[in-house]
């Protein structure tokens, strides 16, 4: 019997990690989705991936408390031998977190604390206790954001932190190279999902300026990133390694 490839996607309830689940299922690929608060959300993916042919199975998780990731990888442990009868996955996917809009000048310390520890400390710690759970030939793909490339006025919390995780991005490539694991990350422009709130996809006026500095002429949807993330994953992408690929429909070119 082959064995089947596995996916771990942080944050697979919403959006582009909903997509990408979903995106893979299509692929042949089973996933383990994480959600913080929405069960039922998770559940409805969980349904939507069998309904396409895959496995998927939906684990609880706070990304931005550490103190729970040796107990979440004993549980990815445990299901990985319980529901597919293996002991690693093959791909993990840090794309769960939110977002905080604020000027510098109106930044705060506990805007930054939190904004640290979902996206950078999070993300970091979350990979460390996972890597025994990676297969050597793994991969690894972290998301950033078109926001740490082009400055955006509002944007100073989210963006710094997404700025940290393309250099860690690139430490871990080196690192993990000797197992034949790659490391990427994929920086998503301005997408329209539920995200900060729906800040982007509940705003006509921001779709506007947003469609009006990108080349494809419109806003981004879930759907435009996720199948890429699989695209990226797939056996013949092997060789891409520690890069920042943009995902933005040529935003701010």
């Amino acid at each position: 019997m082959t064995k089947p490839k596995i996916a771990l996607i942080t944050g697979g309830s919403r959006g582009i990690g909903r997509s990408t689940a979903e995106a893979l299922a299509r692929r042949g690929i089973a996933s383990i989705i994480t959600y913080q608060a929405q069960a039922t959300a998770a559940e409805e993916v969980v349904a939507e991936i069998a309904s396409l042919g895959q496995t998927a199975i939906a684990l609880p998780l706070d990304v931005a408390q550490p103190a729970t990731f040796a107990d979440f990888a004993a549980r990815v442990r445990g299901v990985l031998q319980t529901t597919w009868g293996v002991e690693r996955i093959d791909y993990l996917v840090n794309n769960a977190g939110s977002g905080i809009y604020s000027s510098v000048a109106d930044t705060t310390e506990a805007d930054l604390d939190r904004m640290f520890a979902e996206h950078v400390k999070g993300v970091v710690l979350l990979t460390q206790a996972l890597l025994p759970v990676l297969s050597d030939g793994g991969r690894i793909i972290n998301l950033s954001s078109g926001l740490a490339r082009f400055a955006m006025a509002g944007t100073a919390p989210y963006a710094i932190m997404k700025g940290a995780i393309e250099v860690f991005t690139r430490v871990l490539a080196k690192e993990v190279g000797a197992r034949g694991i790659t490391v990427n990350t994929v920086a998503p422009g301005a997408v329209a999902t539920d995200f900060g709130g729906g800040r982007l996809r509940d705003s006509a006026e921001m779709q506007q300026i947003v469609a009006g500095n990108t080349a494809l002429g419109r806003t981004a949807t879930a759907e435009d990133i996720g199948p890429m993330i699989a695209a990226l994953l797939a056996e013949e992408n092997g060789w891409v390694n520690a890069q920042r690929i943009e995902v933005s429909g040529g935003m701010l070119i």
